[in-house]
């Protein structure tokens, strides 16, 4: 197995993390790769003599790796999935700060994380992916998101209109801060924020949540994962951005159409036995706490 190392070099645990698994990799006889900016940063740290043989760029961990371990948080293993694009090479998301609920596994638990990866004691957990086109008239890009597409007013107050279709139907028309557009995986970030729902990552749908309607019978909207999502800002002339996994553009104005639909691949997460999807819930969100028992294991 050939294992490919990044993370977010802003957070300073990540440095004696990963020196000390690439020690351990060196003695062990395990082959790696990593980040080119990691590299450079313990090389920097005189944390390690040399890393030129083994530093790689994110298109060479996608071909070579055989599994990635990216630590920070949730933000950092978002990034890695960008990196990696559409490879599919699974991901092991390391945390190095509080838990999240995508980087599940501590920074502590580094050596046992190997050990099971090593002695095949994983699965692999597949995660639904959105995909947006964005059509201003002349041209159509098209953007991808594990966690959520996000369309919000920019910096200005008063509300923005927008104008829903779902599989060509009429919707709705939302006059709110924005909307979200949510995986199953997204479903405990933005989307949680405001009032969705919490959805289980193997669920097939996707979430519609309205930032802060004017309307108090607008709710969130739970979709089947196959529904194409037509959206469009119209009425009030107001600047708003289109986020995609928190990487916002520039402002724009009512003359783009957004399609979301579910993508043609999906994000493959490696998912350790201890690492259940509930666990991370009643862990992260106090479930169960009782007066003196604390949270249940």
């Amino acid at each position: 197995m050939v294992y490919g190392i990044t993370g977010n070099t802003k957070k300073d645990a990540l440095w004696a993390a990963v020196a000390a698994l690439v020690k351990r990799f060196s003695q062990n006889g395990l082959s790696y790769l990593l980040a080119t900016h990691v590299a450079d940063g313990l090389v920097h740290r005189k944390l390690v003599t040399s890393t030129v043989s083994c530093a790689a760029s994110a298109k060479e961990l996608a071909e070579r790796a055989d599994v990635i371990l990216s630590f920070g948080g949730d933000g950092t293993l978002l990034r890695t999935a960008h990196d990696l694009g559409e490879s599919g090479t699974p991901i092991l998301a390391i945390n190095i700060g509080r838990v999240g609920f995508l980087a599940d596994v501590s920074v502590q638990s580094v050596d046992l994380a190997v050990t099971a990866l090593e002695a095949g004691a994983y699965s692999i957990d597949e995660r639904l992916v959105l995909s947006v086109d964005i059509d201003d008239g002349e041209q159509v890009g098209r953007l991808w998101a594990l966690n959520d597409v996000v369309i919000a007013r920019a910096g200005s107050t008063g509300l923005i209109a927008l104008d829903v279709m779902a599989d060509d139907t009429p919707l709705s028309r939302f006059w709110a801060d924005g909307l979200i557009v949510s995986t199953p995986t997204g479903s405990t970030a933005y989307s949680l924020a405001v009032g969705g729902p919490i959805i289980a990552p193997g669920s097939d749908v996707v979430v519609l949540s309205p930032i802060a309607p004017h309307s108090l019978t607008v709710r969130p909207i739970v979709l089947p994962s196959t529904t194409k999502l037509q959206i469009r800002v119209t009425g009030g002339h107001l600047p708003y951005v289109l986020a995609v996994d928190g990487e916002c553009g520039a402002p724009r104005d009512d003359t783009v159409t957004f399609t979301v639909r579910r993508a043609s691949h999906r994000i493959n997460l490696v998912k350790l036995p201890e690492g259940h999807y509930f666990r991370t819930l009643r862990n992260k969100l106090s479930w169960g706490v009782g007066p003196q028992s604390g949270v249940e294991g």
